[in-house]
């Protein structure tokens, strides 16, 4: 068995240096986010990984991560047990403004990475000011070598909902782009596609039921619309269970005979991992309510596919 794993590990942001003032804005937009409470976050994020390991018996040999700032955080959370100086990390600062990106953990002595690159989306923001533009965070491609096979893999973390959703034009257009990509991969090749995010829309919704299907057929397949069905949460926004996070995997994972074949989705929602607050059991116990700062983990549980490896 080996496992894929996808994490929005809430804020991972370097410790802020002390404001000269005490109105001055932090980097990281948290409250007293110190060297502490930094040291605390990486561990309780390793602890999950060890945790996941304890539990399935490997660590994932791809990890897809969301809500870190700067390769710096990831270049000391691999050096943290489980990892041990043995995953490798894709990343590229994006132009987002809260300076959160996306990124890729790799085993290096499984996967080999062959190309990789981010995709950068600008958008008008309607004031006629040239040169003007909306950012959001980048999605991160790399084409990957792996059990033989090539590997194409993307890893997105969308516009978020809030103010009646105003970003969901760019929800829409970024996942068509992101479909487009992956169509013509699929068309030309024989290669497959794994698409790791947090896409801010539950398994249901529109634009992510129109991702698995492209003019000549079915492209991608979604295990996660069945774990939705069956009430499945990754994350909460007050009393609404939410399945944003997901591994959309093509079709080829599902119909082939050898290598990597899909075998089951979840949602790694240990107990470790879960609110110590009774009124909010079964949820993820992050690291700040608001401003206030309870220690926890990520207000997102990480989310999991097990693969079967049929040789030749």
């Amino acid at each position: 068995m080996e496992l894929l794993a996808f994490y929005n590990v809430e804020n991972l942001f370097l410790p802020d240096p002390k404001p000269t003032h005490k109105l001055d804005p932090t980097n990281s937009g948290l409250r007293n986010w110190d060297d502490r409470k930094y040291k605390n976050k990486l561990h309780k994020i390793s602890h999950v990984f060890q945790l996941i390991e304890d539990k399935k018996g490997t660590l994932p040999f791809l990890i897809g991560l969301s809500e870190i700032s700067g390769r710096k955080v990831l270049e000391e959370l691999v050096q943290m047990q489980p990892f041990n100086s043995n995953y490798g990390i894709v990343h590229y600062n994006s132009m987002d403004e809260r300076k959160v990106d996306v990124a890729l953990l790799y085993d290096k002595s499984k996967v080999e990475i062959l190309d990789s690159e981010a995709i950068t989306f600008f958008f008008e923001r309607g004031n006629h000011i040239k040169d003007d533009y909306d950012t959001t965070r980048d999605v991160l491609f790399s084409k990957i070598k792996c059990n033989d096979e090539i590997i194409n893999v993307f890893v997105a973390h969308l516009p978020s909902k809030r103010e009646k959703d105003v970003n969901k034009p760019k929800r829409d257009f970024i996942l068509k782009e992101i479909k487009s990509k992956i169509a013509e991969i699929i068309g030309n090749s024989n290669e497959s596609v794994i698409l790791f995010g947090d896409f801010n829309e539950n398994p249901d919704e529109e634009n992510l039921v129109e991702m698995l299907s492209a003019p000549h057929g079915k492209i991608l397949e979604n295990p996660f619309r069945q774990l939705f069905t069956e009430k499945k949460y990754s994350t909460y926004h007050y009393k609404s269970g939410l399945l944003f996070d997901q591994i959309i995997l093509s079709i080829s994972f599902f119909n082939k005979s050898i290598g990597f074949c899909f075998e089951e989705a979840s949602v790694f929602n240990a107990e470790e991992i879960s609110s110590r607050d009774k009124m909010f059991s079964g949820r993820p116990f992050r690291t700040y309510a608001g401003t206030r700062y309870l220690g926890g983990y990520s207000d997102h549980f990480p989310v999991i596919v097990e693969l079967r490896k049929h040789n030749k």
